[in-house]
């Protein structure tokens, strides 16, 4: 495991640092780093329950299901007491959606399905007639119809294999759109562009475009994640055509210097505008491997000592060095990429030499650790 991160590390240090500089810095349009306020999809959530299981649905201990369920069979005029219901090919679920701002009633919209008990999989189940309804507490749409789970996981005889995630699918156009979210262009005087990742310099970069782009003065940057389009008068399409103009502009985004960790994967990337400090980095690693081996202590023959199993453990500790590697000031992502891989150390080890490059002062980027 340590040598396939070890290797992912190196591809991504390699990128970063011999990758060439126009696609560094490669131009973007608006509507992919930027959203037009107003008109963000909305989410819609239910409740629900999953049907046809094979065996694999929740438990009695799932007491919300055998409730729905008993709800549900009310509902055709068939009553049973709550202790009598156990079945294992249902399970309770919570079905999500996003609505698109522009949906319109009739319109299809995918659906996922997360399970919230104690099932052990969803194939081959059917989603029954579920509200969904979003922030406002109204409904938008109905979502039913059969799993696509895209795994499997199959139990017997105390032995299991699963394959990706079981208690999660989804119904490609499960959701039939019920009402309509009601976004509108048509009568905005102004269009604000809302940045995904906030940067001042970005932010006037895009009005400056546009207004080229236009050759009218119609935008500026209000803050580092608004610019406002201003829709002139008698505008062609009004707002939706000043949209249609404006999203496909070629802007050139800039970013901050950031270090991105994971500590779980051991992932690091490195943007591009990451420097160093003259600083001296050193590492060394410390392993310590504990083997314990069963050793069985048996009696001679016709003795009164009986049979007993030890623990012999055996105890080995390494301990790696690495030479002095000097980084010169304004170290460019190749000159960092260049020095990290001379040490030598594992993706982990990595990790930590970022954080103390950064408590030292000498890391000139945001360290983010996720």
């Amino acid at each position: 495991m340590d040598l396939l991160m070890g290797k992912r590390l190196f591809l991504l240090l390699l990128l970063a640092a011999f990758l060439p500089p126009h696609e560094l810095a490669a131009q973007s349009r608006i509507k992919d780093i930027a959203d037009v306020e107003g008109v963000s999809p909305t989410p819609v959530i239910g409740y629900g329950i999953v049907v046809g299981l094979d065996g694999t649905g929740d438990s009695p201990r799932s007491l919300f299901t055998n409730q729905t369920l008993r709800n549900m069979l009310e509902r055709f005029g068939i009553s049973m007491a709550n202790d009598r219901v156990r079945v294992r090919n249902v399970a309770g679920v919570m079905v999500t959606a996003e609505l698109s701002p522009f949906a319109k009633q009739g319109q299809k919209v995918d659906v996922t399905i997360s399970s919230i008990g104690d099932s052990r999989s969803l194939q081959g189940g059917t989603l029954l007639l579920t509200p969904l309804a979003g922030p406002d507490g109204e409904v938008y749409g109905l979502a039913q119809g059969p799993l696509s789970i895209g795994g499997f996981a199959i139990e017997s005889g105390g032995v299991s294999i699963r394959q990706n995630a079981a208690s999660v699918g989804r119904i490609p156009g499960g959701m039939i759109v019920e009402r309509e979210p009601g976004a509108s262009l048509a009568d905005l005087e102004e269009v604000n562009y809302s940045l995904r990742e906030p940067d001042y310099t970005t932010a006037r970069r895009i009005a400056e475009a546009i207004n080229q782009a236009l050759n009218l003065e119609i935008a500026e940057a209000v803050d580092p994640v608004s610019v406002r389009v201003t829709v002139p008068p008698g505008y062609k399409g009004g707002a939706v055509g000043l949209v249609t103009d404006t999203e496909n502009v070629l802007v050139n985004p800039d970013v901050p210097a950031k270090v991105v960790v994971n500590e779980r994967t051991g992932t690091v990337v490195i943007g591009e505008k990451v420097q160093l400090s003259s600083v001296a980095i050193s590492h060394g690693a410390l392993s310590i491997s504990i083997v314990s081996t069963p050793v069985i202590s048996q009696p001679g023959a016709f003795s009164p000592g009986r049979t007993v199993s030890q623990q012999a453990s055996q105890i080995q500790v390494q301990q790696q060095g690495t030479g002095v590697v000097v980084v010169q000031q304004s170290a460019s992502v190749g000159d960092v990429a260049a020095a990290l891989n001379s040490l030598g150390v594992a993706p982990r080890d990595i990790i930590a030499i970022f954080q103390a490059l950064k408590q030292a002062g000498a890391l000139r980027a945001e360290l983010v650790i996720i």
